[in-house]
């Protein structure tokens, strides 16, 4: 089973998030920041892919992508980057992104964003 982490720290997202990922078929772990997240990906088994807020206490989602790209296990996961703010923003922050989804997005854009990113077939 595919499993995905989600890092956000509004806990209606991420309940929804975990709500339609898991409806989907896929394994689930949630973080409320960056430094959860990154506590998340160490733990056995390492999820598949990341999905993750922009803004966020404690650790920005774009400093655990830094900490991710910088470790060497865990800069193949891939991660989508989830936030409201505007692309070109995100992009300049969120260095090694495989894909921006601006909020507000749908269920649909989530899954098909992750079947894009993984490969899959659906």
């Amino acid at each position: 089973m595919i499993t995905i982490l989600v890092v956000e720290d509004e806990p209606l997202i991420a309940m929804a998030l975990e709500a339609v990922l898991e409806d989907a078929g896929y394994g689930v772990v949630t973080a409320a920041n960056g430094r959860q997240g990154l506590e998340r990906l160490a733990e056995a088994p390492c999820p598949d892919l990341v999905l993750t807020d922009m803004m966020m206490p404690v650790m920005s989602g774009a400093e655990m992508l830094q900490a991710m790209a910088a470790d060497p296990d865990l800069a193949g996961i891939p991660a989508i980057v989830l936030s409201s703010l505007p692309e070109t923003t995100i992009r300049a922050r969120a260095n090694g992104a495989a894909a921006i989804l601006r909020k507000p997005y749908t269920a649909e854009e989530v899954l098909g964003a992750i079947a894009r990113v993984l490969g899959e077939t659906k």
